[in-house]
């Protein structure tokens, strides 16, 4: 149960604050487009939605070649009878342009584009692509990149990459990267499987009318992607930031706004699937807004972990509207706003030729194990949720006009 510890028409931070604990649960694993946590968090998501009173529906729509690890991967190294066991997620990753390789192959270390490549694993020397790396790799065992870890020391997962390669392809922290290019030779050697298969899904989003729109008077949609990259074989994901906290600011908006006349405004929500490999859920729902002839105004709220000065804003569309909206919103409850890139369902939208924002305001531990409801921080969902409301109260109330441009 959610709690209400605000009075009625007040944002309440604590319920925020359980809403982004119960998405970032261990029950819902995540939230990969496609799995069973991600059906259980939308189930979840839908009860919510009908407890403010709204017609929800549901929409379908295939979703191919996700990535999924059937195993965590298993990674040995060592120079002659010495062995070092690689760590998942911290030391070692599977590159999404891996071939899926279940089974542990074992070779001695090269470096691509130095010697014979046959029956290698090569090190991919730093400023070498992918690309290049190929075309010396024939009869090679498989390809180990580095690549950076961030301030908490995991390699961040994402979903939407390259198609999978013609061999077994794994990614090292910089540190083992440069341990195993010294080990490179005759007494180095690698044993290592690429567990990444790509799975076609089902995507669904999730559709809710809190109040239509009186005739002339503008439609505005709040939206969030609910999706989440999922959990790794004995590796939690949570999604709290990302994006957990925006679904927290929807949901805690449109309570707020259902429960208010409105003025004739017109209230959705749209909750998104799919956004991680590529905000699909969200190109699927602009066309069918645009095959209706309907025209909303979109804000979508992308991470709303920690606001440091400003709120990031950024406007598809034609969006000036909508934006003067925002602006006079952000001045009256006095939480800053900077234009800043918002790279996500907010661009499918605008790209369709809607009124649309996006709104961001930190996302810690990204697409990691980091990313925990704890690191969540109610005032920042406090402060985006009332951005949000006092936006729509806006719309009931006034055309609205740029005072000055956000970010001065």
């Amino acid at each position: 149960m959610i709690p209400a510890t605000a009075p009625p028409g007040e944002v309440s931070g604590d319920r925020m604050v359980a809403t982004v604990a119960a998405l970032a649960a261990d029950r819902f694993a995540g939230r990969r487009v496609g799995s069973a946590g991600g059906a259980a968090a939308r189930g979840w998501l839908a009860d919510q939605l009908v407890a403010l009173g709204a017609t929800v529906e549901t929409d379908e729509f295939p979703v191919r070649a996700v990535p999924e690890l059937s195993a965590a991967p298993t990674v040995t190294w060592g120079a002659g009878t010495a062995a070092h066991r690689l760590a998942a997620g911290r030391q070692v990753a599977v590159h999404l342009a891996s071939a899926y390789t279940p089974e542990v192959r074992r070779g001695r270390l090269g470096v691509a584009g130095d010697g014979d490549p046959a029956g290698r694993w090569l090190v991919v020397p730093a400023g070498m692509s992918l690309f290049d790396a190929y075309g010396d790799a024939d009869g090679a065992t498989g390809l180990l990149l580095s690549r950076p870890v961030d301030a908490d020391g995991w390699q961040y997962t994402t979903l939407a990459g390259p198609d999978p390669g013609p061999l077994p392809a794994l990614t090292l922290d910089p540190a083992t990267h440069r341990a195993l290019l010294a080990a490179a030779g005759e007494q180095g050697w690698l044993a290592a499987d690429a567990p990444l298969r790509r799975l076609d899904v089902t995507g669904t989003n999730l559709y809710a009318i809190v109040r239509r729109a009186a005739p002339g008077e503008p439609d505005v949609l709040l939206t969030a992607h609910y999706d989440g990259v999922g959990d790794h074989p004995g590796l939690r994901q949570p999604g709290a930031s990302d994006n957990a906290s925006g679904v927290a600011v929807v949901l805690e908006a449109a309570r707020i706004l259902a429960a208010e006349a409105g003025d004739g405004v017109g209230l959705s929500v749209a909750l998104l699937d799919a956004e991680e490999i590529g905000a699909l859920g969200s190109a699927r729902h602009a066309r069918r807004l645009r095959a209706a002839d309907a025209d909303p105004l979109v804000v979508n709220v992308d991470g709303a972990g920690r606001l440091d000065r400003a709120a990031a804003v950024e406007a598809g569309g034609p969006a000036h509207r909508l934006l003067a909206l925002l602006d006079q919103a952000g001045r009256q409850v006095g939480v800053p706003l900077v234009a800043g890139p918002v790279a996500s369902d907010n661009r499918r939208y605008g790209g369709a030729g809607f009124a649309a924002v996006g709104i961001g305001a930190g996302m810690a531990g990204y697409h990691s194990p980091a990313d925990t409801a704890e690191r969540v921080e109610p005032a920042t969902l406090t402060a985006l949720a009332r951005l949000v409301v006092a936006t729509v109260r806006l719309a009931a109330s006034s055309p609205a006009t740029l005072s000055s441009p956000i970010g001065d």
